[in-house]
C-alpha cells in the first residue's frame, strides 16, 4: 500500500526512524514488491502511531519493545510518572527563578536564596564573591540561613571601614576595627549558631570546602583585612 516514505510521512515521524525501528526490532519489516520495495500495510502504521506515542510519553525504546499496546507495562509507566513529577518541579522552580531574575533588580552572581538579602545588606564585591562561593559549597539550607543573618542585622561603620581598610593598614588600626567588629560578629553567631557548625549538604566534604574558602579569602581580600577576619574568627571561636 505504501511505500517506506509515505508510512513515515503518515505516522508523523521520519524515513531514519523508521529505518532505525527496523534495526532495533520495533517494527517488522513488511513484504516487498517485485521491484524490491517495502510495502506498508495498515498494521504497520498503526503501529508507528503507537510506537510515536510511547515514545512521546516518553518510554525508552526498550520498554516500548518490552509492551505491546493491550499491555502497557505498569511498573515502567509509575517509573515514568515518577520522573515526570521531578521534572516538573524542577522546571517549575527554574520558572520561579527566571520569574525573580525578571523582576527583581538584585544581580544574579549569587543564588535566589542570597541575592535579595546581600542587596539589602549592601554587599561589597569582596564580600558578594565570597557568598557565591560559600553558597556553593554549604547547600540552599544553609545559604538560606545565612540570607535571614544578613537581613536580621543592619550593615555598621565597621563593616565600611573593614571594606576601606587597606592593604598596609597599621597594627592599632587593625586593633581597633577588630575590637569594632567582634560584639557584631559574636551577636550574629548568637542568633545563628548553625552557622558554626559544618553541612555538607552542598555535596563537598569539610576539608575541600576549608581549602575553597581558604583560597578565595585569600583572592579577595587583602592582608590587613585577612589580619582583622582571622582575629575576628578567633574571637567567634571563643580564643580572642
Amino acid at each position: 500500500m505504501w511505500s517506506t516514505r509515505e508510512v513515515a510521512e503518515l505516522a508523523g515521524t521520519s524515513l531514519r526512524t523508521v529505518r532505525h525501528y527496523h534495526d532495533v526490532g520495533l517494527l517488522d519489516e513488511p513484504a516487498r514488491r517485485s521491484n524490491g520495495y517495502k510495502t506498508y500495510g495498515v498494521e504497520h502504521l498503526v503501529r508507528l502511531v503507537w510506537i510515536r506515542r510511547m515514545t512521546g510519553l516518553g518510554f525508552s525504546l526498550a520498554q516500548i519493545a518490552a509492551m505491546d499496546a493491550d499491555d502497557v507495562d505498569d511498573a515502567a509507566a509509575a517509573e515514568l510518572d515518577d520522573k515526570l513529577a521531578a521534572d516538573i518541579e524542577r522546571l517549575q522552580a527554574i520558572r520561579e527563578d527566571l520569574r525573580a531574575l525578571r523582576t527583581s533588580t538584585a544581580p544574579s552572581d549569587l543564588p535566589p536564596e542570597l541575592s535579595a538579602a546581600a542587596t539589602a545588606r549592601n554587599l561589597s564585591p569582596a564580600d558578594r564573591k565570597f557568598s557565591a562561593v560559600l553558597a556553593q559549597l554549604v547547600g540552599p539550607t544553609r545559604a538560606e540561613e545565612y540570607a535571614r543573618m544578613l537581613t536580621a542585622y543592619s550593615r555598621t561603620d565597621a563593616a565600611d571601614d573593614f571594606d576601606r581598610l587597606p592593604a598596609d593598614a597599621d597594627e592599632a588600626t587593625i586593633d581597633n576595627l577588630v575590637a569594632r567588629l567582634v560584639p557584631d560578629v559574636l551577636h550574629q553567631v548568637a542568633g545563628f549558631p548553625d552557622l558554626g557548625t559544618w553541612s555538607d549538604e552542598g555535596g563537598h566534604d569539610q576539608r575541600t570546602a576549608q581549602r575553597v574558602i581558604l583560597a578565595a579569602l585569600t583572592e579577595l581580600y587583602n592582608p590587613a583585612q585577612l589580619q582583622v577576619l582571622g582575629w575576628v574568627a578567633a574571637a567567634a571561636a571563643g580564643e580572642y
